[in-house]
């Protein structure tokens, strides 16, 4: 199983490159970090409140760590964005998916696989974009500890495996309706504001962070960029209660995705192959 899938891993990878453009461009589409990375570094510079000093409005982080924390959402965001939906929809309609369902294992390896390909292919013009940022920004340079840096990036593919199961419950829909992607738009809304992407999630409201944590969308971005950042580490409590809270989503999602597939696949015929 593992020889199938790397090598599936290096023919995705391989098609990638030669859509390398449009996947740089991808990697462009994914800085809005950086844009509220300047809104809350002015912010808390003009407050001065909170971690900064005084009276004014009170911020939970210094103008640094609210650049790092921004620098690291936009480094969990390269390897946690799952796009499956749109080419499950596609293979669903024009009946493509009747040649993975030939293959001697189950057609979601070739999506997953796909998004590794696909990460690999853009690897390097993401490094020079952070590399791009540290030369214009040199205040926010840090360098996390080993056990930081090693955590964080296990709990960003643990992230990737939860917002696959999500995105995956939502692409099964495509048997039953033909642009199942407009459906699973409806989640993006409490993505933006519930994931950390806007504002940490240390800057919201008790009642609502509360409410928050309880969703699966803190742990797909705010909760992996706070790990790399070194807020959380493997002796906070934080950490222990977040994956609990992964693992109870993601448990509940593949057996809803599983009930979609065998569901959906007694009503699938086809058509357009």
């Amino acid at each position: 199983m593992l020889k199938k899938l790397r090598i599936l891993t290096v023919t995705q990878h391989a098609l990638m490159l030669a859509y390398r453009a449009e996947i740089y461009l991808w990697v462009l589409a994914h800085v809005m970090p950086f844009l509220m990375m300047g809104v809350w570094v002015t912010a808390s510079r003009s407050g001065a409140g909170g971690a900064g000093g005084g009276g004014g409005m009170a911020f939970a982080l210094t103008p640094v760590d609210y650049a790092r924390y921004f620098v690291c959402v936009f480094i969990v965001r390269q390897f946690s964005t799952v796009w499956m939906i749109h080419e499950f929809e596609w293979h669903i309609v024009e009946g493509r998916l009747s040649y993975f369902l030939l293959r001697p294992m189950n057609p979601l390896w070739n999506y997953v696989t796909a998004h590794l390909g696909e990460q690999l292919a853009r690897f390097p013009f993401f490094i020079m974009v952070l590399a791009f940022f540290f030369i214009l920004y040199p205040q926010a340079r840090w360098m996390p500890s080993a056990s930081a840096i090693l955590l964080g990036f296990f709990t960003i593919y643990v992230a990737f495996a939860l917002r696959f199961a999500l995105q995956y419950c939502f692409a099964m829909l495509t048997f039953w309706f033909e642009r199942a992607s407009a459906i699973e738009q409806l989640s993006f809304l409490p993505y933006v504001f519930l994931s950390g992407l806007l504002a940490p999630l240390a800057d919201f409201p008790e009642p609502a962070r509360r409410i928050a944590e309880l969703t699966p969308f803190p742990y797909v971005l705010s909760f992996p960029a706070q790990i790399l950042m070194g807020q959380i580490t493997a002796s906070s409590p934080q950490l222990y209660q977040g994956f609990a809270v992964i693992a109870a989503w993601f448990a509940g999602l593949c057996l809803v995705g599983q009930f979609l597939w065998r569901r959906g696949l007694r009503r699938y015929s086809g058509q357009g192959a």
